[in-house]
């Protein structure tokens, strides 16, 4: 590849790429949470082992993980709206961003020990 060729995207670019990645997550966590719960239908002992896997600190984490992909993905699509639809919204949309990701880190800090407390119990006592 020619030198001087390769996009080195600044944060609209990340900002994309992490609105596309956290909207295929949680499409997959609701293709899965639609055949879990169909599940009930057809054999409510299977529905409830499978329920029952849920309740480990692995998939805990990823509940956070899927929180964190939520929040992001819905705060960021504000800004894209915010982008498209604010006269100013080109301007400014690197300063939004950074007001996305610091409300982001900052709702999840608070959400760290709700969500986590079993895990963290069950890990320290």
């Amino acid at each position: 590849m020619p030198a001087g060729t390769l996009y080195r995207g600044r944060e609209g670019m990340w900002s994309w790429v992490a609105h596309r990645v956290t909207g295929v997550l949680i499409f997959f966590f609701l293709f899965a949470h639609v055949l879990d719960t169909a599940l009930v239908r057809v054999s409510p002992q299977a529905y409830n082992s499978v329920i029952a896997t849920y309740k480990t600190p692995l998939v805990n984490l990823m509940e956070y993980g899927l929180t964190a992909a939520i929040l992001f993905h819905a705060l960021n699509g504000l800004r894209v709206i915010a982008v498209d639809f604010w006269a100013k919204g080109p301007k400014y949309q690197r300063q939004m961003l950074w007001t996305v990701v610091t409300v982001w880190v900052l709702l999840m800090a608070g959400a760290f020990y709700p969500i986590l407390q079993e895990t963290l119990k069950n890990w320290f006592g």
